[in-house]
């Protein structure tokens, strides 16, 4: 009789220890063949040949079929449409039951939806399981079983429901005996599925004591290296939310509230689909954006003649990172001083940043535009200026990315800051008031 296998399908969570749907899979007895997709239906859509993200990923799948590889076992690597390449592997290998860590994203849960009927279709089991957050969309909720739209009482939510058990890590027994024995198969270069190697380099993630002991002081200083790193280990899941949680959890609580923000946004994008292409307060679609012209070409290049935002979107373009507080100077800048749309800014966002995450890109986008729950008021408007001499007095964070900054070569400011702060304000004022 030919064996029966346990596929484990590796998405958002590319990493061999600590993973809940891995462990599982080895707990049910069955040998585990694990599985990766490239899927064109994402691919196909990056713009970019050297896309950092997609090197990312490569580098992680090599990683772990390095390790799979020295118990005579692989990840099979597929590039293509879900379900062609799922049939491919139906077709090869005589699998039991396909094991994967929940993704909440909207696209995400139509394909898990249909790789389910598929598998089900054949007598195959389809086991889920929650891995990328501490507590999924149903787990904190008001009194009334709703959703919470506000940050503050869902964070003490949070908090008050935490306990122990829900960040002990998974410990995955790495035996030969618990694999299948397909021997050593080589990951496809990224040349074969059309992308070539980028110059950007993700930093590893540092949670020691030195940056969460001082994240309070010093997460607002763009020039100061004191950040985490954690954002596409996060959002690749090459880290596990948990073990994260339990280094941390009895540090700076600042440090542990900004993960609550991630699962915050997350458990909104569930609930509301809806926003990824409309505003959370339906009353902010009443907004007339400016129609896009120069100005935003210079915004997106880092030439805005405003410093503290052209730093920032050159260091975007140029590692796919951007600091956090920078990012909301950013994002309020295209929002408040060009009055454009915010959905312009998100893309940009996607398109460039590594660490990019549906939920907190469409989330912190909305927010910085005032439209999105527990949203900035609308009448708050960053000055860049004051920016500047808050977070960056000696210029060592804006002449690292705009070093001809101070000579003729550097533009004037596209906009007068006192102008566009009233046309600002007059227009969500007039747009707001229309029912």
């Amino acid at each position: 009789m030919t064996e029966k296998y346990s596929l484990f399908w590796f998405r958002r969570d590319l990493r061999l220890d600590d993973n809940i749907g891995l462990y599982n899979a080895i707990q049910s007895g069955r040998k585990v063949i694990c599985l990766f997709i490239f899927d064109k239906n994402i691919l196909d859509k990056i713009e970019t040949i050297n896309d950092s993200r997609v090197n990312f990923i490569h580098n992680r799948v090599q990683i772990i079929n390095n390790n799979l590889n020295k118990l005579n076992s692989s990840i099979i690597i597929k590039h293509g449409f879900i379900e062609q390449s799922m049939k491919e592997v139906f077709n090869e290998y005589n699998i039991e039951c396909i094991y994967v860590n929940k993704d909440y994203e909207p696209y995400a849960r139509e394909r898990d939806n249909m790789v389910k009927k598929l598998a089900e279709a054949r007598g195959i089991g389809f086991r889920s399981y929650k891995d990328q957050v501490i507590f999924e969309q149903n787990d904190i909720l008001k009194k009334d079983e709703t959703p919470y739209t506000i940050y503050t009482p869902y964070m003490k939510a949070w908090r008050n429901k935490l306990h122990k058990k829900d960040y002990t890590e998974y410990y995955t027994d790495l035996k030969q005996n618990n694999f299948a024995q397909i021997g050593k198969k080589e990951i496809p270069k990224l040349e074969s599925m059309g992308f070539k190697k980028s110059k950007i380099i993700v930093p590893d993630y540092d949670i020691s004591n030195k940056i969460i002991d001082n994240y309070a002081e010093y997460r607002d200083y763009p020039a100061i290296n004191s950040t985490s790193n954690l954002g596409p280990h996060l959002r690749f899941g090459t880290v596990s939310i948990r073990h994260v949680i339990r280094k941390t959890i009895n540090s700076d609580p600042k440090f542990v509230n900004e993960l609550v923000w991630r699962e915050f946004f997350m458990q909104i994008l569930y609930h509301k689909p809806e926003v990824v292409d409309s505003c959370f307060k339906k009353k902010y679609n009443n907004i007339k954006w400016e129609i896009p012209d120069d100005k935003f070409d210079k915004w997106c290049n880092g030439l805005t003649g405003y410093p503290i935002v052209d730093a920032g979107m050159r260091q975007l373009k140029d590692t796919g990172d951007m600091h956090n507080r920078v990012r909301m100077i950013t994002a309020s800048f295209l929002c408040k001083h060009l009055l454009l749309d915010w959905k312009l800014g998100e893309a940009w966002f996607a398109k460039h940043l590594i660490d990019f995450d549906l939920a907190a890109n469409n989330g912190n986008w909305q927010w910085c535009a005032g439209c999105g729950c527990d949203a900035a008021p609308y009448f708050r408007i960053f000055n860049p200026y004051e920016q500047t001499k808050k977070f960056d007095k000696d210029y060592t964070y804006i002449k690292k990315w705009v070093p001809e900054i101070g000579t003729d070569k550097y533009p004037e400011p596209i906009i007068e800051h006192r102008f566009a702060r009233n046309r600002a304000l007059d227009r969500y004022k007039k747009h707001l008031a229309q029912e």
